[in-house]
């Protein structure tokens, strides 16, 4: 079950904080991905390092515009209950390296090639 496997030390930005702020946070935290919350934790949309290099080197975008200008707003989520070789799958097929994890729509983690990895290298 993908509850044994779901990573609570993620980061967690609100729509209105930097792009600054977010590469920030990923460059301190060692992180690649970050998810995107408002302020009761629903989910708005994940970020990855890619997706703010992409934005900047666009012109006119600048460190000091919201996450939410660069984010990817449709995000393909697990669920808590999911199946760990089904989120592999997702992951997979979808060709991504994390998802949110959510119950009842909350984010409450992420879970990522790495944690599958670690997951079966266990068993």
């Amino acid at each position: 079950m993908l509850s044994n496997i779901i990573n609570q030390d993620f980061i967690k930005l609100f729509p209105a904080d930097t792009v600054k702020h977010a590469l920030e946070q990923m460059q301190k935290r060692k992180k690649s991905v970050a998810v995107v919350v408002d302020e009761n934790d629903f989910l708005k949309g994940i970020i990855v390092k890619a997706d703010i290099y992409r934005f900047l080197s666009q012109p006119g975008h600048f460190e000091t515009y919201p996450v939410e200008l660069a984010m990817t707003k449709v995000v393909i989520t697990a669920d808590k209950n999911d199946d760990i070789k089904h989120v592999a799958k997702l992951l997979r097929e979808n060709d991504i390296s994390a998802v949110p994890v959510l119950d009842n729509g909350k984010v409450i983690g992420l879970v990522g090639l790495e944690d599958i990895v670690d997951y079966f290298i266990k068993m």
